[in-house]
């Protein structure tokens, strides 16, 4: 666990948000955004069904197509290691959120700003989301997700860092 992880106290994620906690899936949305600012890999991987594949942000900013569950394992699990391994820490503020939810499906609009840093240097991506959730014996899973990088602003050394 990294140490932005370990002290929570310094995380968005762990704030209220008392305008959107009432509004569905938002309880899921958040433990999806803790899951990667974790780097859990496991509770990530019981939100998500991803049986149609998901369209990801990598730590440079870019899109990543994954289309099968073992992609989307391999990506995350390849994910977190690389983080790790920079000793990198990964952080997300919710910006706004909605969401509409049917018996056994909906989706929801997440825009957020997700944090990066390494050492000093630290870069942000400004992102919206569109999720697609359904329910799968009994629990909501995320089974889409589309992310999209609206503006970031990373520093080229922290970029040069993400590409070694």
């Amino acid at each position: 666990m990294t140490q932005l992880a370990a002290d929570t106290a310094l995380s968005p994620l762990d704030r209220p948000y008392p305008e959107h906690e009432s509004k569905p899936f938002f309880e899921q949305t958040v433990q999806l955004l803790r899951a990667v600012r974790d780097h859990d890999f496991d509770t990530l991987a019981g939100l998500c069904d991803d049986d149609f594949g998901i369209v990801d942000i990598a730590p440079d900013g870019s899109n990543v197509a994954i289309r099968s569950r073992a992609e989307w394992e391999g990506w995350f699990q390849g994910l977190f290691a690389q983080l790790s391994e920079m000793r990198a820490d990964t952080d997300s503020a919710i910006l706004a959120y909605d969401a509409v939810q049917s018996d056994d499906m909906g989706f929801s609009v997440l825009e957020f700003q997700q944090s990066l840093t390494l050492g000093e240097l630290s870069a942000t991506f400004d992102c919206m989301t569109t999720i697609v959730w359904k329910l799968v014996d009994g629990a909501w899973k995320e089974a889409r997700w589309h992310g999209s990088v609206l503006s970031s602003q990373v520093p080229p050394e922290l970029l040069a860092a993400a590409a070694e």
